[in-house]
């Protein structure tokens, strides 16, 4: 049988996809753009949009595991398109695995599903859900783990990763924006720069997917983890670090929580009133994200799940800028 990588394409989706192929598996991603180069390694490749019942439901004949991965990221943008990919999209693939007889889903959520406008510290997965937050995103995410948490049942057993701050060589998200803001001179650090946060770099990240896959049997059907390095970092202190290690000034301009917040939301609304292309510079959400605390404990994974991260921070930092540096 084969195994099923909706967004197969993507910086996390192909990673997984590269470990199934040399694992000798056969694998279908699911994806909206063309994949020639997966194609030619023995892919089968389904482009189609997460909504496209009919589309979802042929990938996932004679699959063994679905690894949703898929869905609709970003800061900003239209609720309903977040709405229509997160959550109509995860109910097609729900339904889908139900009809074909798949027995296996792993569902890549996020750890914004907790947001709360607060700190985080050490936080774990009986944390709430979020209801309230200035993100559709983190919004429709929440939801969508819910109905795929909802549908375990010992004919399809369900588990909902949430990997913090995916990143490594091939990181088009993460490190490139924070280059970007750095060379521009518009980053600033949020608040007073004393807040602690996690990240998992890519490959432990694929880690814990197959990590999953292998404990959804063994009890882990129906429950949430949080996926992490284990290792919380001073968020603008790793950041100076990388930058003076690309040989880029560090970030030393300042600005406070409640002021950014304030650009965030202007920011929000122009974005949503005007005809402007890409995301705003600053939103309320990430606004808060630069400036408070959000590490998790990931002790439930290590035990559930048999996770244990891979590659350190000191390690995965260094080798990512190696990487770049001879890019």
């Amino acid at each position: 049988m084969r195994t099923l990588v909706t967004g197969g394409t993507g910086f996390l989706g192909r990673r997984l996809v590269e470990r199934l192929l040399a694992e000798g598996r056969g694998v279908a991603v699911l994806c909206r753009k063309p994949a020639p180069d997966l194609e030619a390694r023995g892919v089968r490749v389904i482009q189609a949009d997460l909504t496209d019942a009919a589309a979802v439901r042929e990938a996932c004949a004679e699959t063994g595991t679905v690894f949703h991965v898929g869905a609709k990221v970003g800061v900003a943008g239209r609720a309903a398109d977040f709405h229509r990919a997160n959550v109509l999209g995860t109910r097609a693939v729900i339904d889908a695995c139900r009809a074909q007889g798949v027995p296996r889903l792993v569902f890549t959520s996020t750890p914004s599903v907790v947001y709360n406008g607060r700190d985080i510290a050490g936080g774990n997965e009986s944390l709430p859900l979020t209801t309230r937050c200035p993100s559709a995103y983190a919004l429709t995410k929440a939801e969508a783990e819910r109905e795929v948490l909802v549908a375990n049942s010992p004919t399809l057993l369900t588990v909902a990763l949430r990997p913090h701050l995916i990143w490594g060589p091939g990181d088009p998200h993460l490190v490139p924006r924070v280059l970007a803001g750095a060379r521009s001179g518009r980053l600033r650090i949020v608040g007073n720069g004393g807040n602690r946060v996690d990240m998992v770099h890519v490959e432990n990240a694929v880690d814990a997917h197959l990590c999953a896959e292998r404990a959804a049997p063994r009890g882990a059907g129906g429950r949430a983890y949080f996926i992490t390095n284990g290792e919380p970092v001073l968020l603008w202190e790793w950041i100076n670090a990388l930058l003076t290690a690309l040989g880029e000034p560090p970030v030393t301009r300042r600005i406070s929580l409640r002021a950014a917040r304030a650009f965030g939301a202007a920011a929000e609304l122009a974005w949503r009133v005007l005809p402007l292309k890409g995301e705003p510079p600053i939103t309320r959400f990430v606004a808060s994200e630069l400036a408070k605390d959000h590490w998790f404990d990931i002790s439930a994974a290590r035990r559930d799940l048999g996770y244990s991260p891979r590659i350190s921070m000191a390690e995965g930092t260094a080798d990512l800028v190696a990487k770049l540096s001879s890019a």
